[in-house]
Parts: structure tokens; C-alpha cells; sequence
């Protein structure tokens, strides 16, 4: 039997992922199908409740904000062959520094001012909760899987007890804090095209959208274009050979961890800063969690994260909307979907790769094995 031939880059990177998409659309079809809906109708109304009816599009890129950012923090600590899966706890304690800096802060400062200190504490505080499993990765050989585990539960004790006790709202008994100053909101894009009286339907999309593009930018930047990348990638690559070539190692992955952290913590400023205006409990929702699948899809290229994120997005919106119009369907046949996303993204990421390679090896003779 012949080996089977490699599968060019441009196949791998945008062929494969499509095609892994399309498997697991197709098998979640097949589920609709034999619960007695149509899947057809099911998929045309995902899409219009994602993208089509007013003020869907606000709501599907909002999510998709939040998986960005911790998508991105996934990333970075992938390209450094660490699997950071404290980007939940990270997130959480980022919840925790724009907070602080909106309720003790921002009340004297203009939002000029305001707002840059509360996005800069969001992204400091997730970076000093990253640095300590980083510490004990480069220092004390800790497992990186297990220490960031426990920061997430620990993350998640520190702001049970704050929410429940010293940062409560005077008042109220719901586990919150006050409303923080009205100098470090980010504005909403209804009230950005409201200013030039343009009026857009409702939606909690707001600026820490823009924040999550220039997240891409830096990430990209960061890993291809500076020296600090290029280490990060050597360390993943080979640690022997990169310590050989003079690299401080352990540094590295401490840095690596803490902008990892520093990305997930980010993804604080869309919610507290962006929409609840106020530090809440489990405003996380999970969204730290799906930032791997988002990493993993998007091939840890910003560009895929991205993509990866309007997807995950547009589940979270539409899968909505499947709740509202179908009886049979419900919210727990959207975390199936994205479950099968997850499995064919993931899992079984290479199981249709040695077949689409040698189909690709006998339409393209000759290009089969080039990088294109």
C-alpha cells in the first residue's frame, strides 16, 4: 500500500476545516431529521436568527467578541506547545480589575482616561492570575493542564466571596457589585451611530469589538513579528534546541502565559465594561471553555479565530432563535452542534486528511506535496 502523499498547506488550512464544518453540520442534520423537523428550515432559520432579522448581527458579533479574546489567549500559549485552559479564570479575575478600576478609578477621570485604565486593568489583572501557572511551569515543572484547572475553581471561590461580600451593592442581596462610573462605558454601536443620527436596531455590541480586531493585529504581530514570537515559537517547537540556541526558556513560557492571561482577561472589558457595567457572577458563561475549540478551529492563526468566533457566535444568536421556533428543538440541541463541531474540529480533526490527499494528489499531479 502506498503512503499516503501530504496534504498541500492551503488544503489543511481552509480545505480541510471546511470540510470537518460540513461533517458536522451533516450529522446534526440527521439528528434533526429523526427528532421530526426538517433540517433544511432548521439551518434557514440559524441563519436569519444570526445574521438576517434586526439586531441579530449585534447580538452574533457580540458573542463573537468574547471568543476572540479568548480564543487569542488559547492561541498564544498554543504556539508554545501549552494547553492554557485557565482562560475562564483568567477571564473572571480580568472582570475583577475593570471593576475595581470603573468603581475606584474611573469616577476621576474623564472617559478619555477612564476607559484605557479599566481595559488596561482587565487585561493586568488576567495576566497576574496566568503568571502564577506559568511560574510553576517554567520553575517547578507543575503540569500546566492541572494548575490552570484549579485557578479556574479558585477564580471562580475568590469572586463568590467578593461578589457575596466586600464588593456587594449596598442593598442587594444578588451576588454583584455597584454600577461602575459612567466614564469607563464603552460605547454601544446603537449610541456611536446614534451620534451621527443614524438610527440601528438594538444590540449590546459595543466597543470592545473594535478592542477585539486590535487584539488580532497585536497577536499577530506578536507571534511572527517580533523576537519575543519567534522565541515563543522555538520553545514549542523544540525547548532542547531552543535552550541550546540561547533562549531563556523558563521566561518564555512565564511571558507566554501571562499575555495569554492577559488576552483572556480582555475579554472583560465587552462584559462588565460593554454591557452589565458592573462585575457579576459567572459573567464568563463558559466562554473561556469554548475559547479552545475556537483556538483549535482556527488553527491558532487570527484570521481562523476569527472566523472560528463569528461561527460560535452565530450558534450561540441563532441557536436562540431554533429555541424560539421549533418546539423539538431546543437549547440543548445547540450545545449538541456545537459539540459535533468541537468533535469533527478537534478530535477528529485529521480524519478526512489521508482521503482528501490523495484525492487532491490525482486532480493536481505535481502539487500534491507544495506548500501553496
Amino acid at each position: 500500500m502506498s503512503a499516503t502523499p501530504p496534504l498541500p498547506r492551503w488544503a489543511d488550512l481552509v480545505l480541510l476545516p471546511l470540510i470537518n464544518l460540513a461533517a458536522a453540520f451533516f450529522v446534526c442534520g440527521l439528528i434533526v431529521l429523526a427528532i421530526g423537523e426538517n433540517p433544511i428550515k432548521a439551518l434557514e432559520v440559524m441563519i436569519n436568527g444570526a445574521f438576517v432579522y434586526p439586531g441579530s448581527l449585534g447580538y452574533t458579533l457580540y458573542y463573537t467578541t468574547n471568543f476572540i479574546f479568548t480564543g487569542l489567549a488559547v492561541a498564544v500559549a498554543f504556539h508554545a506547545q501549552m494547553f492554557n485552559i485557565g482562560g475562564e479564570g483568567q477571564a473572571y479575575v480580568g472582570g475583577l480589575g475593570a471593576a475595581l478600576a470603573g468603581l475606584y478609578i474611573a469616577p476621576f477621570l474623564p472617559a478619555i482616561l477612564a476607559i484605557p485604565v479599566a481595559v488596561g486593568a482587565a487585561a493586568l489583572f488576567g495576566a497576574a492570575w496566568a503568571f502564577i501557572p506559568g511560574y510553576l511551569q517554567a520553575k517547578r515543572d507543575s503540569h500546566i493542564v492541572i494548575t490552570t484547572i484549579m485557578f479556574n475553581f479558585l477564580a471562580g471561590a475568590l469572586m463568590v466571596w467578593l461578589l457575596a461580600g466586600p464588593l456587594i451593592q449596598p442593598g442587594q442581596q444578588s451576588p454583584q457589585s455597584s454600577e461602575i462610573a459612567a466614564s469607563a462605558f464603552l460605547p454601544t454601536l446603537q449610541g456611536f451611530m446614534g451620534s451621527f443620527g443614524i438610527k440601528i436596531a438594538n444590540s449590546p455590541l459595543n466597543m470592545s469589538f473594535g478592542i477585539a480586531l486590535l487584539a488580532m493585529l497585536v497577536f499577530y504581530i506578536l507571534i511572527w513579528k517580533t523576537r519575543l514570537g519567534y522565541n515563543i515559537r522555538a520553545v514549542g517547537k523544540n525547548q532542547q534546541a531552543a535552550r541550546y540556541a540561547g533562549i531563556n526558556v523558563p521566561r518564555v513560557i512565564i511571558i507566554t502565559l501571562a499575555i495569554s492571561g492577559a488576552f483572556a482577561g480582555l475579554m472583560a472589558t465587552n462584559e462588565i465594561l460593554g454591557v452589565n457595567h458592573r462585575a457579576v457572577l459567572n459573567f464568563t458563561a463558559g466562554y473561556g471553555f469554548t475559547g479552545i475549540a475556537v483556538a483549535l478551529m482556527g488553527r491558532n492563526h487570527p484570521i481562523g479565530i476569527f472566523l472560528a468566533s463569528l461561527l460560535f457566535g452565530a450558534l450561540y444568536q441563532g441557536g436562540a432563535e431554533l429555541d424560539f421556533e421549533f418546539k423539538s428543538i431546543t437549547r440543548e440541541m445547540v450545545l449538541l452542534i456545537q459539540g459535533m463541531i468541537i468533535l469533527f474540529s478537534g478530535a477528529l480533526a485529521h480524519m478526512f486528511n489521508p482521503p482528501l490527499a490523495r484525492f487532491l494528489a490525482k486532480v493536481l499531479p505535481g502539487k500534491g506535496d507544495q506548500d501553496v
